[in-house]
Parts: structure tokens; C-alpha cells; sequence
């Protein structure tokens, strides 16, 4: 059944996007990471590592996020260029639930060679602008994984055309894209539009998602991401993904 604009949904969203979007909203949330930063290549690297690893608890994902800052002497983008393989051994005994000393240290090796060769994450996710974004997306971790790597490491990068909901992914980009207005995003991503980005679908927003209606599919999976999408698109078809505050909010902080 094709989902129809409900003005009584629209309320909802609306006033808890208002609640929710705020500064006050930064200090539990990882995005709190990146806003330790002014310069634009450290707050996406900043953003791009805390995003990675958010998932488990919040608390454990802004104290594992914080460390990983504190080894690259809390100037990613002086760390990222200009660290020497010897370096990397401050990486060492670090670990997040699965990401472990082995991964980081191929991020930041990854990262190095993004920012040597490939012009930055920025570039790196808008090499070829005709992509639609979930094989824009396919595409970074192509170009994120072409230097020697462990093969447990290309699971903490999602890749939704075998189906994953891409979760952190699509909140890196929506820190980076979303603007800066509101003061929790920062838009300085002019490359990728509000309207290309895809709601970061996880256990609140696809459980709230659900019981407004907004959701039918059982399975927190891409199709269910384009699904959430395309009906938040009819609030907002310029920037959807603005109704991740409401929708992760309200699941988040209180029982709908």
C-alpha cells in the first residue's frame, strides 16, 4: 500500500524535529566528537571515525571516540598526512566492541591515502556525482579498501547494495551535508545534496518509524531505509533526513 501525507503525522514530526534539534542535543550524542574541532578536514575525520564506531552505548562510543582523537594528538588532519607508519603503533591495544588496534590502524592508513591522492573524504564520496547514493556509497568503500587490508576490516564500512541499512554512513553524511543552521550538523559538504541523503535507520528511528506508520517493512535493511526515506520526503522533500531528530528522539528519550 502506498504510504499517503498525514497532517497529523506531519505535526508530530515537525514538533519533536523542533524539540530535538538543538545544541543541547550535541553533548550525548557522538557528533559531540566533531564539535571539538573549527577546521573542516578535522571535524570530517573527526566525524568520519566517530561515526564509524557508533554503535553499542553512546557514553562508550563518545569515550572510545575521544582516545582515538587523543592517538592522533587531537589534530586528525595533521595526523592523517602527515604520520609515519611508526606512529600507528600508538593504535595499539585500542578497541571498540569488534573495531580493534588492527582496523584503526588500516584506517588511518586508508585515510592517508584519501587525503594524499584522492583530494579528501569529501571527493572521495563524490568522485562520480551520477551515482545514486547507495552506489555512491559502494563506490567510497571500493575506493576506502583499495590498499592492503585484513579482510575483518571491510565489515565496519557498510556496503547497501548487499542490503545493509548503512547506518553510520548516512549519519557521517548527514553531519557533513545537513546544514549548520541549528547548530548540531555542519554543512560543509557542498558536493552531496539535503535531498540525496537517506535516513541513518537504527533499532529507535525504524521502531518509531513503525508505529507512526512511516514504515511497513519488517527488516532494518536498505529497502527499508529507501521505504522511511521516500515517505519522510513527503514532509520534506528537500531535506528528509532532517526527521532523524524526531524520529531517533522520540525513541531514544521516551516511549511513544
Amino acid at each position: 500500500m502506498k504510504y499517503k501525507h498525514s497532517n497529523n503525522i506531519e505535526k508530530i514530526l515537525t514538533e519533536n524535529f523542533q524539540r530535538f534539534h538543538k545544541p543541547s542535543f550535541i553533548e550525548d550524542d557522538p557528533i559531540s566528537i566533531p564539535h571539538r574541532f573549527s577546521k573542516k578536514e578535522d571535524i570530517e575525520i573527526a566525524a568520519f571515525i566517530a561515526a564509524i564506531i557508533a554503535w553499542g552505548q553512546r557514553k562508550t562510543i563518545i569515550r572510545n571516540a575521544n582516545k582515538i582523537v587523543e592517538i592522533m594528538d587531537n589534530a586528525p588532519f595533521d595526523f592523517i598526512v602527515n604520520h609515519q607508519e611508526s606512529d600507528r603503533k600508538k593504535a595499539l591495544g585500542f578497541v571498540h566492541r569488534t573495531f580493534n588496534a588492527d582496523d584503526l590502524i588500516f584506517f588511518f592508513d586508508s585515510l592517508q591515502y584519501i587525503y594524499k591522492s584522492k583530494g579528501g573524504l569529501e571527493k572521495a564520496f563524490g568522485l562520480n556525482n551520477n551515482l545514486d547514493t547507495k552506489e555512491r556509497l559502494a563506490s567510497f568503500k571500493d575506493l576506502f579498501f583499495e590498499r592492503e587490508h585484513l579482510k575483518r576490516t571491510e565489515k565496519h564500512i557498510a556496503n547497501p547494495l548487499k542490503g545493509s541499512a548503512a547506518k553510520r554512513i548516512n549519519m557521517f553524511l548527514r553531519w557533513m551535508v545537513r546544514p549548520a543552521e541549528g547548530g548540531v550538523d555542519f554543512g560543509i559538504w557542498k558536493s552531496i545534496s539535503t535531498k540525496d541523503l537517506m535516513i541513518p535507520l537504527d533499532i529507535h528511528t525504524s521502531t518509531v518509524s513503525r508505529k507512526l506508520g512511516l514504515l511497513e517493512r519488517k527488516q532494518n535493511d536498505w529497502k527499508a531505509v529507501e521505504e522511511l526515506t521516500a515517505n519522510l520526503r513527503l514532509y520534506d522533500a528537500k531535506d528528509p533526513v532532517k526527521y532523524d531528530y524526531a524520529l531517533f528522539g522520540m525513541g531514544a528519550y521516551e516511549a511513544l
